[in-house]
């Protein structure tokens, strides 16, 4: 699922060109920083992305931040579980 506001691109299952354009594509019409956002199984797709991004796109980016944590996602049973999450802040 990719989604764009507040200069924040989501990470989910699409081919991952669509997530390099959509960060290329905020730093084009202005934006100064954008965050990507993954969890789960997706983390590894959100780093790709931003070295992507960084190395051969947009190479004035840096890394700014990046935040790791645990969501709790509710199940369909009732119970919950734990999901890893990532956020990667880029700056130009």
């Amino acid at each position: 699922m990719e989604r764009l506001e507040n200069n924040t691109v989501y990470i989910g299952k699409k081919p991952m060109m669509t997530y390099v354009l959509a960060v290329v594509s905020q730093f084009n019409v202005g934006s100064e920083n954008v965050i990507i956002k993954a969890r789960g199984k997706s983390i590894s797709r959100a780093v790709d992305v931003a070295e992507i991004v960084r190395n051969r796109y947009v190479t004035q980016a840096q890394v700014r931040e990046i935040r790791i944590g645990t969501e709790r996602l509710p199940e369909e049973d009732g119970t919950s579980t734990n999901v890893s999450s990532i956020e990667i802040f880029l700056s130009k």
